[in-house]
């Protein structure tokens, strides 16, 4: 039976342009990094234990904060990393990931994550990180949840007018260990049967972004992106929404976690999801969240993301590994 878990994904050594695989601390861009006016007492220790704890002592002492996630929620993460720095008196940083494995050696206190990469560490004997909340949408059709979709995207001209018009048609998707771009597209094929082949083309590109970009020009005829990212785009990017328009979404999936290694003692684990179950109480700190759409962050753990594991389980049993 093909294993899902065998799944791996390229990313480039700049996460401005594409992703690539040769990672690693040397490579990574630290975009932001915190330094209080004094170290909390309360937390202080407990961060230096954590960091002390990384795989070969890699890299500075601050508490690190990862993104694994797409470029243009990278206030919110800023603001995240930010503000747990401010609320606990500890010296934080975040770092654009330019490969998972550096999630793989768990070398970050704090992941901004995917949920596929979550569950493929998960079985594949790695339970380095403990989900413990996830960002809740703006907007009717989250309905106060933390969920996303996949809004299936084709050009404004196109003919097509629904996912099962693609059949045939070439398709471009982010990378293989996005849910949103990848994993949920491969649950939709295995639940229609669609196994053996229902694209023309497949192209991985990178990023939504790029996907975006790729079905604007005309370049491809369909892609799935995660609904935050496409509403980012479209807002910030007028032309683009002339371009495309939404046919299908799939979906609802429970959105990405905000994780923390298993590194760190409880009590900072604890401190640090209260600052994100608080932080949208902060009207300046609401202002920060509103330019990636998020209302609010609310509680999530490992059982959170079931519904992922049973779409792999579907993909899993259906030997379907590959999207064709």
């Amino acid at each position: 039976m093909a294993d899902l878990a065998d799944a791996t994904s390229d990313r480039p050594t700049r996460t401005a342009a594409s992703w690539g695989t040769t990672g690693g601390a040397a490579n990574r861009d630290v975009v932001f990094s915190w330094t209080p006016a004094g170290r909390g007492r309360d937390h202080d220790s407990a961060a230096q234990a954590a960091i002390r704890a990384r795989e070969g002592k890699a890299g500075s002492d601050r508490l690190r904060f990862g993104t694994y996630l797409a470029p243009s929620v990278l206030p919110v993460y800023q603001a995240v990393t930010e503000e747990v720095g401010r609320r606990l008196g500890i010296a934080t940083e975040l770092v654009v990931e330019t490969s998972y494995e550096s999630c793989e050696k768990d070398e970050n206190e704090v992941c901004f994550v995917c949920s596929l990469p979550y569950v493929t560490w998960e079985r594949r004997g790695l339970d380095l990180a403990i989900p413990v909340a996830a960002p809740v949408l703006q907007g009717e059709r989250y309905g106060g949840r933390p969920i996303y979709f996949s809004d299936v995207i084709v050009h404004r001209d196109s003919p097509l007018r629904s996912f099962l018009d693609l059949r045939g048609r070439s398709w471009a998707y982010n990378e293989p260990l996005s849910h949103s771009g990848y994993g949920i597209t491969r649950y939709h094929l295995a639940q229609l049967g669609e196994t053996k082949g229902f694209f023309g083309k497949v192209v991985e590109v990178g990023f939504h972004q790029e996907a975006i970009r790729r079905v604007a020009q005309g370049e491809i005829d369909g892609a799935a992106i995660d609904s935050q990212v496409l509403a980012i785009e479209l807002r910030d990017h007028p032309d683009l929404a002339e371009q495309v328009r939404v046919v299908e979404a799939l979906g609802p999936s429970t959105i990405q976690p905000v994780a923390v290694s298993r590194r760190v003692p409880t009590e900072l684990r604890d401190a640090i999801r209260h600052v994100l179950l608080t932080m949208a109480d902060d009207p300046g700190m609401r202002q920060r969240l509103d330019v990636g759409l998020v209302e609010r962050f609310v509680p999530v753990g490992p059982g959170s993301y079931d519904d992922i594991r049973m779409m792999v389980d579907t993909c899993q049993a259906a030997g379907f590994v590959e999207l064709r």
